[in-house]
């Protein structure tokens, strides 16, 4: 097993490296070049890794380290302040996307518990490809950044009342379980922080000079926080949040911040690799019509939409539209929400695979439109690149 791990290991990066530097001579996005290296050579293509299972689990480890990372930088006053205004307009957009899709997937011949589903995935946005492609500067110090934030922790709590209404299957169920869920995030979240005020803080403090520590304390804080929201009926990501905003108010939060960004590249690579490895081209060539068409109906309707949503609450219109852009994906929970759903007998395979399919497809097509149009860390060209 641990020879098979490693031969996996070795043929990600050797291929990572080669297929990067490909993308990057063809003046391509460097993200897709991990999503085509996973076709190529996972289970659904060569086969040269025939199961993708251990690295799809690991890969999550990059995206937990993502939201862990964004909470450092993050200060609570200012997101509390955030969040009540932008509520209203992530609940409203959500709404208006899952009908769009709805109604798309239900005039194409979709059942309608099967194009509920389709329209209930596909409302939210890519934590993942949206942080990725924004500047850190931009993230962490501008208000497209924070607003940014904001609607994707929103969304990520939506999401999780939805995998609970799919998985459970009553309302009277999930209404319980909702409370409970909001009960556990007010609950782990003054844990957090009286933990940190009292007790992480005077040990960073008192072994700052010696950076292993300091290193190994942050990164077993935020992975312990996300592992007890994760048994909480939490997810992972929402703890990791929680784990890094509670030290954000560390005199050397932002040092922890930039020693832990080389780990997250190294797992969000495989993140990448896995969203591609799963990726049936086979099965979604017979479904190409139907996700070519939801695919162009959400990246047409998302940005003027959030843009009509930001400016509503009094946002600057260049904003919103860049906003609108780069929010304009399907999301990394679209996919738990589909195999949740086909999982319980919900809906068919193939609603879930056109799931799968728009994903990709938005991932892509959103990925060259934020690329080409505004500041990334990973532009091919100089006067974008930004970090």
């Amino acid at each position: 097993m641990l020879e098979h791990i490693i031969f996996q290991f070795v043929l990600i990066f050797a291929g990572a490296a080669l297929f990067a530097t490909l993308f990057l001579y063809l003046k391509q996005p460097i993200i897709l070049a991990y999503i085509v290296l996973g076709m190529c050579v996972g289970p659904k293509g060569l086969a040269l890794i025939s199961d993708a299972e251990q690295i799809e689990q690991l890969s999550h480890i990059g995206i937990i380290l993502l939201l862990f990372l964004i909470g450092l930088n993050f200060q609570p006053a200012k997101l509390v302040g955030l969040l009540g205004r932008i509520g209203i307009v992530t609940l409203a957009t959500c709404f208006i996307f899952m009908l769009l899709s709805l109604a798309a997937a239900s005039a194409m011949g979709y059942p309608f518990i099967d194009s509920l589903i389709i329209g209930a995935a596909l409302m939210f946005s890519s934590t993942i490809v949206s942080l990725k492609l924004i500047p850190t500067t931009q993230l962490h110090h501008h208000h497209v950044g924070e607003v940014m934030i904001s609607v994707l922790l929103l969304q990520d709590v939506i999401a999780i009342v939805l995998i609970l209404l799919v998985t459970e299957g009553g309302m009277g169920n999930v209404t319980i379980s909702v409370a409970l869920l909001l009960l556990k995030l007010v609950a782990i979240s003054v844990v957090a922080f009286v933990f940190v005020r009292f007790v992480i803080t005077n040990l960073l403090l008192k072994f700052d000079v010696i950076k292993e520590h300091t290193f190994v304390m942050a990164l077993g804080w935020g992975l312990f926080v996300a592992g007890a929201a994760k048994m909480l009926g939490l997810s992972f990501e929402m703890g990791a949040f929680i784990a890094g905003i509670s030290l954000a108010t560390v005199p050397i939060a932002l040092v922890i911040a930039e020693d832990l960004k080389p780990l997250r590249d190294f797992f969000l690579i495989l993140f990448f690799f896995s969203i591609g490895a799963e990726f049936d081209l086979v099965v979604s060539q017979q479904l190409i019509v139907p996700g070519l068409i939801i695919t162009a109906l959400l990246m047409a309707a998302k940005p003027i939409i959030f843009k009509l949503g930001f400016k509503a609450i009094c946002d600057k219109s260049h904003n919103s539209a860049e906003l609108g852009v780069r929010l304009g994906q399907a999301s990394e929970f679209s996919l738990l929400i589909a195999f949740s759903a086909m999982a319980s007998g919900l809906i068919e395979e193939r609603s879930s695979y056109l799931i799968q399919l728009v994903v990709v497809l938005t991932f892509v097509v959103s990925t060259y439109w934020v690329v080409n149009r505004y500041p990334t860390p990973i532009s091919y060209k100089s006067s974008q690149r930004k970090d």
